[in-house]
This record gives structure tokens, sequence and C-alpha cells, in this order.
């Protein structure tokens, strides 16, 4: 089921960039994506004064947040030692239990653990932040390194760059790889990042025509993805040794070769289930799992649901 109405709930004093980062995802019309009914709120009432001085109208208050099956909260305002309002912890804690799918985008995830909707799971936030959320929060696993975390019906990521992957995220969960696609190319940003990626990698991933055995190594993986690759070979076919390969590969990646294959492998059955009529068990073959019971869990970890249902949603046909 997919989004109809999208509360955004901005405080005072905010960070204008942040602040935009669901509307620009969200709130502009776009041939052959969904309308979404985004509603900006204020969550104080009266106009929103940025950190920059700037005053956005924000024409909806509170009680949107009643009648949204998203909301986000995009960023919360420094210090971050006042306590948001409770009437908007309620507005929250309501949202949730009533079904709404809730997002804190970097700071706006100490709202959401503000309002106890954090509590036992894992999270992330702006990496310079993550400390103190742990500090302040003992109950939530943070994790300080990944771009975002998916637990489904809250959901939380990094930085300003990280906010925008996971509503690009939410879209290619919801609506499919190529509504995704389809919105980052009109912003002119990557697709797609997983969210395990790190927050900060030291080096981009090298291009294959500049010559680099690494990005070689790595155009040449996604076109075999059928084949058993280990890590072993994709270090031999780099002509590095496996302890140089881990190492590249990760300032490169900000993840491990495992976890890039993995994340790769699930990418191409998604595609493949949106593009060809080709049963899930040969699905999952060319996409290099041994089985669709192999493959089952880690797409339904990646993407919340089943390959069956998901192909019951953006499948040729549809």
């Amino acid at each position: 089921m997919g989004f109809r109405t999208i509360a955004v709930v901005m405080f005072d004093e905010i960070p204008l960039f942040e602040a935009s980062v669901p509307i620009a995802v969200f709130g502009e019309r776009r041939a052959g994506a969904p309308e979404f009914d985004v509603r900006a709120v204020s969550a104080e009432g009266g106009p929103v004064r940025t950190d920059a001085g700037i005053a956005l109208s924000a024409p909806y208050g509170l009680d949107a947040v009643d009648e949204a099956d998203l909301v986000i909260v995009p960023t919360w305002r420094h210090p971050l030692d006042r306590p948001p309002a409770d009437d908007a912890l309620r507005a929250l804690r309501e949202a949730h239990r009533r079904g709404a799918t809730v997002v804190g985008l970097c700071l706006g995830t100490f709202v959401l653990a503000a309002a106890g909707l954090l509590d036992g799971r894992p999270a992330a936030t702006h990496w310079r932040y993550a400390p103190l959320l742990a500090s302040r929060y003992p109950t939530i696993n943070v994790e300080p390194d990944v771009l975002y975390v998916d637990e489904g019906d809250v959901l939380t990521s990094a930085g300003s760059a990280g906010g925008i992957d996971l509503c690009l995220h939410l879209v290619r969960r919801t609506y499919g790889h190529r509504v995704a696609n389809d919105i980052a190319r009109s912003m002119v940003v990557p697709p797609h990042r997983a969210g395990g990626q790190a927050q900060y990698i030291d080096r981009p991933v090298p291009l294959p025509e500049t010559g680099d055995p690494l990005g070689e190594t790595l155009e040449w993986a996604l076109r075999n993805l059928d084949r058993e690759l280990t890590v072993d070979t994709l270090s031999s076919h780099a002509m590095m040794s496996r302890r140089t390969f881990d190492r590249r590969f990760r300032q490169a990646t900000g993840t491990t070769p495992t976890q890039w294959l993995l994340h790769q492998r699930v990418l191409h059955a998604q595609r493949l289930l949106e593009t060809t009529p080709d049963p899930v068990e040969l699905v999952a073959r060319r996409s290099g799992f041994a089985s669709a019971v192999a493959l089952r869990p880690h797409f339904r970890r990646q993407l919340g649901v089943s390959p069956t249902t998901y192909r019951q949603s953006f499948g040729p046909t549809t």
C-alpha cells in the first residue's frame, strides 16, 4: 500500500536544507510518479523560522499528523539539550500506534528517540551526534556509521545526503525501482545507496574506464552476478592480495565485499522481478542465489516483502 498523505513535521530554528529534503523527494509533481499529498506541519504553530533566519509558512498544525500515512521529522534544532514539546511527541506516538510509518532524518532521530519510538531498536543519525544519542538514550542500538536504518514502521537516517537516500529507499520499497530511479534522475542524485554503506567514504569508487583494477572488477562482478563469486574470485580478478583487496574495497565503498555482493544480488533480483516473467526460482539463480529459498530472507530484509509479493505489486503485468 502506498502513501496517500505525508506530514513533514518542522520545528523552529531548524536547518533549512534538511527541512527541505523530504519535500524535494515527495513534494514535486513528476510525470509517471505518484502524486503525494505533502503537508508541511509547524510543530509549534505559526511560521517556522530556520537557523538562517528565513521564515517558512507551514500551513498545517499537528492535527495533520493524525491523517498522515507517512510522518517525517526532517531534523531538529540546536542545541540538542532542549527536548521537543510534549504535544509533538504525543502526535508522533499516536501516529505510530495507529499504523503510520514514522521517519527521523539526521537530527530528527533525536525527536523519535524522545517520543520513545526507538527503544530497543537500531537507529542512525549524523555521525557527529551518534555518541550523544547513545549516551542520552541507552536503550537504542545506535549505528554510528550507516546511512540509514529501516525497521519497517520506523526509519532513521544520517546527515543531509543520508536523508535523501532514505526517502528514495522508501519510494523504492513502496513503489518500485523505476519510480525511485525517475525521482533520483530528476534530482540528479544517485538512485540508490545501501543503508549499511558508510556515511563517509575516503575515496569514491573508481570508474572502470579509468583503468583502476578495483573499478574494473566491480563492473565485471555486476555483469556476472549469476556466477559463484567469492572475495577470493574478486581479488584474483583485480590482481590483488586478499588483504589489499579488502582494504581497498572498504575504502572505496564503505562496506565489505561480501555485503556489497549480497546487496547487488538482491538489487538484480528486484529488477528481474519488475521486468521479466521468469519464475522466482529462476530469478534467484540468475541473481547468484542457490534457490528461491536462499533469496527470500535477504530480499525481505532489504525490501520488506517477499519476492512473490513484490512481483505482484511491480511485475511486468501490473
